[in-house]
């Protein structure tokens, strides 16, 4: 699907949409649960099935209706499962771990970029644990089973590892404990696994040098939860009520544990007009300026502060990207091409982006290159562009926000497709 945006402002307000995040782990936490768990979340992306798929291939059971999932957890393991991660890093490396410690001699695949994602140190620390592979990369099958004991494990890399770690080890007979070899990046994901954790009665003790886990552990579950707002994917709202309008957001809970709430103080320090009443966020056009950032525990923003900075006054850089690389696209590039496409000016380093802000992008032709982030980025940017943007392959947006063009146009903007392919 190509769509062609007319440049207006973004003005009104929006519901948030459930985290992406927060989702993969209360579906994956219910399923191994004892009993039903009742989950409230307003948003399916292909991310999300992608993991109802796996943990129903695995055993579970799902009943849906509108705003909720019921999950009827695993009580017999399907033997030689076939799960079918899609393009979901996520659903791969949290539920690799699991199916290991459940013994499901699954079988694992994937599309996309996703074969090429980093899977080889919690490979190689899985190996360690007992279990097998059939191929380094995807497609593989896993034989024997999870054994507890210590799983040495990079934290610079996903900070995935360890949390499909946290949610299998607490599942074997034996005691485990996580050694991190390096700094764990992310960290703010390994709390929100943490946190859903304790909601389930499993128990981790940090430690300095990682977590250990009690074996023979069982998941309990609350009987109700509701998946939290997103501020990934909120922070494209908010960025554009910063740049052009006035956008208010309804269910981002500011306590979070997720790292994508710092959108708030970084568009604040760059000047923007931000203002929180309880669960609702609203930005204000602004005269905004350039900044360095940062953005090695907050990745998933770089596409949109990226935009932000192309409308800035002056100068900003954004640095300690390297692991961008490896997402659904190679953001730093893709980030860099689609923003040259609209008339901005981007120097690309090895780590990071030099972006010179200008008042109005000159509009114009960009791909979205598979990627959600960057489709969703160039919509937001072609609110402040002279000419029309085209963004090509749109249903890129599907991964994470299939609604995302439908609030999109909720707040005015003006948008055509032009090829439904």
């Amino acid at each position: 699907m190509d769509i062609e945006i007319t440049p207006s402002p973004l003005q009104g307000n929006i519901k948030a949409i459930a985290s992406k995040s927060a989702a993969h782990r209360e579906l994956i936490a219910a399923a191994l649960s004892q009993d039903k768990t009742k989950i409230e979340i307003n948003n399916l992306s292909e991310d999300i099935e992608a993991t109802l798929r796996c943990l129903k291939a695995l055993g579970a059971n799902f009943t849906k209706e509108p705003g909720k999932i019921e999950v009827k957890p695993i009580k017999e393991i399907l033997k030689g499962s076939l799960l079918d991660c899609g393009e979901s890093g996520t659903t791969l490396r949290l539920l690799l771990p699991v199916a290991g410690a459940l013994g499901s001699c699954s079988q694992v695949i994937g599309k996309g970029r996703l074969p090429d994602r980093p899977i080889k140190e919690l490979m190689s620390a899985l190996e360690k644990g007992g279990l097998q592979f059939s191929s380094a990369k995807l497609p593989l099958t896993l034989s024997e089973s999870l054994k507890g004991g210590v799983y040495e494990i990079p934290g610079n890399i996903s900070s995935q590892y360890i949390s499909g770690l946290l949610f299998a080890l607490p599942l074997l007979k034996e005691d485990s404990e996580i050694i991190l070899t390096s700094h764990l990046q992310s960290i703010g994901y390994v709390e929100m696994t943490l946190e859903v954790l304790k909601r389930y009665r499993i128990t981790i003790e940090k430690i300095p040098s990682g977590y250990k886990i009690p074996g023979g552990q069982i998941y309990s579950s609350p009987g109700k939860v509701a998946v939290e707002g997103d501020w990934s994917n909120g922070a494209f709202f908010i960025a554009a009520g910063a740049i052009s309008g006035s956008v208010a957001i309804e269910g981002l809970d500011i306590e979070s544990t997720q790292r994508d709430k710092e959108i708030i103080k970084l568009l604040s320090s760059g000047g923007a007009r931000i203002y929180q009443q309880e669960s609702v966020i609203r930005a204000d056009h602004s005269s905004l300026k350039g900044q360095e950032i940062d953005v090695s525990e907050i990745p998933d923003l770089l596409p949109i502060l990226a935009v932000v900075a192309s409308l800035s006054q002056g100068t900003t850089y954004l640095k300690n990207a390297s692991r961008l690389r490896l997402k659904e696209s190679d953001r730093l590039a893709t980030t860099s091409s689609m923003l040259k496409a609209l008339g901005g000016t981007v120097e690309e380093l090895p780590d990071g982006l030099i972006i010179k802000g200008k008042d109005r992008l000159k509009g114009g032709i960009t791909e979205s290159f598979g990627d959600h982030r960057i489709a969703m980025a160039a919509a937001i940017a072609a609110i402040r562009a002279k000419d029309k943007v085209i963004i090509k392959d749109a249903q890129a947006i599907n991964k994470s926000y299939p609604d995302f063009f439908e609030d999109y146009k909720a707040l005015g903007g003006k948008i055509n497709v032009i090829n439904n392919r």
